[in-house]
């Protein structure tokens, strides 16, 4: 059961990075829009970021797939609620979506660490 919803959880956060990577993508602007910021700036760096996290979840489903491991999932939202969070602080009052950001990549990363552990037993 445990590991069932390790693959769920893992299935989840893959999807998340693919929606993430698709609406910087395809739509930077609205996405930018949307997260708070009035000023978006030229659409190549959010989609730069967009492409980033669509290879982010490849690897995710590459590593957990082939090999059952988690250490990219929870390396890359360890790093993104540091950087994350430090941002909100250095940017005060931040877009939303920063401080919002840090605290659900935190829960992600920590989630999947929980269930992994709970599921190696």
């Amino acid at each position: 059961m445990t590991q069932r919803m390790e693959r769920v959880l893992v299935v989840l956060v893959i999807l998340h990075s693919v929606a993430v990577g698709l609406a910087l993508l395809i739509a930077p602007g609205f996405a930018l829009r949307f997260g708070g910021w009035e000023e978006t700036g030229p659409a190549f760096f959010p989609r730069q970021a967009g492409v980033f996290h669509i290879v982010l979840a490849m690897g995710y489903a590459i590593e957990y797939f082939r090999h059952r491991g988690i250490t990219l999932i929870v390396s890359a939202k360890s790093i993104a609620f540091v950087f994350l969070g430090f941002s909100t602080l250095l940017m005060w009052p931040a877009p939303w979506i920063v401080p919002f950001s840090a605290v659900t990549d935190g829960l992600m990363g920590y989630a999947v660490a929980f269930v992994h552990r709970r599921a190696s037993e």
